[in-house]
């Protein structure tokens, strides 16, 4: 078991001004859960990557101190695992039995303990794959599931979990939440970062609240934090169990003309034969359990990826000239005015060095006024970032620049992946309105969740996707 203890620490990141955590006080016992909450960029990420010992002096600028069991983090990785907020970042295998075992085998652990213990992380997560199963091939939230049944393989003394449950559909959230109660002994020490709090709160023994720049704003157990500070904490961005959100935004008028229309599109064994229309001033939510093809659907439907089966058809108000052909075979520039995308990862669509440029890149193309960059940097809190790289970027900022590089260019359809991934409450109702005008001004939303609160408050109409 690992106790942990931070005395005044602070980070900030190569290059930038401000700091992304700073004054942190905070001992967590032996044995102890920790709920670590804290609005969009507070630093939570930040802070378990020093846990673990992953913050090079040489990235950045360091106060104050950070021990587990009184040793320099950097000293105790071998104690610690972690689960990332991004699971693709650290899969490292081709196949899935191999990720799971590349760590136990770097620890050298007997073959005869390690297969039986690889098998045991995976039906711990729920993942049914066969062990040469390519990593490439399994959906994100799967991807998420092998990260974890990694970490857990370790049996580390001090667990830290960045949003385990963020990708996984309601099912498969539930089935990582129930084996990490039970694969999770009381003397593992566990620090999580979460949004889903109602179905975490039972599992954690005391909940820690981050504002940026201040440190630890509250701390207790969870009814003692949530019952003394919840209004003002749900004000200040944080997912407080019990705190309404605005109501839906339902469409303004009867959705318009037919954008584009998937005709049985397939590609094996991802997505089988599906069939959709999304029209001009609707909200088409896309759902079902991870690996059903919701994200290959969306590549499709975004003219990024062709369908081995099937055809994608634009109408003539979206396609203009190239309605004959499909998305997949327009020119990118006529792709990217007509059609905007925003994928599960965000960092894979990203070109530009600042976030400033990455939003500018769309309205520059487009010939159109770049008034709309300080609007969307301002709405979606991310003026102070302006100047910053987008692959610094926490994985909550990184998806909401995302989004606005899409909405910056104002496309006739958005098809979106994931969209509130990592928001906290403030921008997650800032997000559900932009999205809420950009379908009353007549366009097209198509979007992959797994977020209910959010289908409830935009979507017109739903698609469940089946195994």
């Amino acid at each position: 078991m690992s106790a942990v203890e931070l005395r005044g620490f602070g980070w900030r990141h190569a290059g930038r001004k401000a700091w992304a955590v700073r004054g942190v006080d905070l001992r967590v016992e032996r044995g102890e859960r920790v709920l670590l909450l804290g609005p969009s960029g507070a630093g939570k990420s930040t802070l378990l990557a020093a846990l673990a010992g992953l913050l090079a002096d040489d990235s950045g600028e360091r106060e104050g101190t950070v021990e587990i069991d009184g040793l320099d983090t950097r000293k105790a990785r071998e104690r610690v695992g972690i689960v990332f907020q991004d699971p693709a970042t650290q899969l490292v295998m081709s196949r899935v039995g191999d990720d799971v075992a590349f760590g136990l085998e770097n620890r050298g652990v007997p073959r005869a303990e390690l297969w039986p213990r690889v098998a045991g992380a995976l039906d711990a997560v729920g993942l049914a794959h066969p062990l040469d199963r390519p990593t490439h091939a399994l959906s994100g939230g799967e991807q998420q599931r092998l990260a974890l049944a990694g970490v857990l393989a370790l049996r580390p003394d001090l667990l830290l979990l960045d949003e385990p449950t963020a990708n996984l559909d309601p099912a498969g959230a539930e089935l990582v939440r129930s084996s990490l109660r039970a694969a999770v002994s009381r003397e593992t020490t566990v620090i999580m970062v979460e949004h889903r709090l109602a179905e975490v709160v039972p599992f954690v023994d005391r909940v820690v609240v981050l504002a940026p720049g201040a440190g630890v704003v509250a701390e207790g157990p969870p009814e003692r934090v949530f019952g003394a500070h919840g209004a003002a904490l749900a004000a200040d961005g944080i997912w407080v169990p019990g705190q309404p959100l605005p109501p839906p935004r339902r469409a303004v008028a009867a959705p318009g003309e037919v954008l584009v229309t998937a005709d049985r599109v397939a590609l094996a064994p991802r997505l089988a034969p599906t069939d959709l229309a999304v029209r001009a001033g609707e909200a088409l939510a896309v759902l079902g359990p991870n690996g059903v093809g919701k994200s290959t659907l969306a590549l499709m439907l975004g003219g990024l990826l062709k369908p081995a089966a099937g055809r994608v058809v634009a109408s003539a108000v979206l396609a203009g000239g190239d309605a004959a052909r499909p998305p997949h075979r327009w020119r990118a520039a006529d792709l990217t005015a007509r059609i905007g995308s925003v994928f599960q990862n965000p960092e894979h669509q990203f070109v530009a060095s600042t976030v400033h440029a990455e939003l500018a890149v769309g309205p520059r193309r487009l010939g159109r006024s770049l008034a709309v960059v300080d609007e969307l940097l301002t709405r979606l809190h991310l003026d102070h970032l302006a100047r910053a790289n987008p692959y610094t970027l926490s994985g909550g900022e990184a998806r909401r620049l995302s989004v606005a590089t899409a909405l910056a260019s104002a496309p006739r359809l958005l098809v979106l992946d994931e969209p509130t991934f990592g928001q906290d409450r403030r921008t997650w109702v800032e997000l559900v309105a932009l999205l809420a005008d950009l379908r009353d001004d007549g366009h097209g939303v198509l979007t992959v969740t797994h977020d209910p609160a959010f289908v409830e408050a935009l979507a017109d109409r739903r698609l469940e996707l089946a195994p």
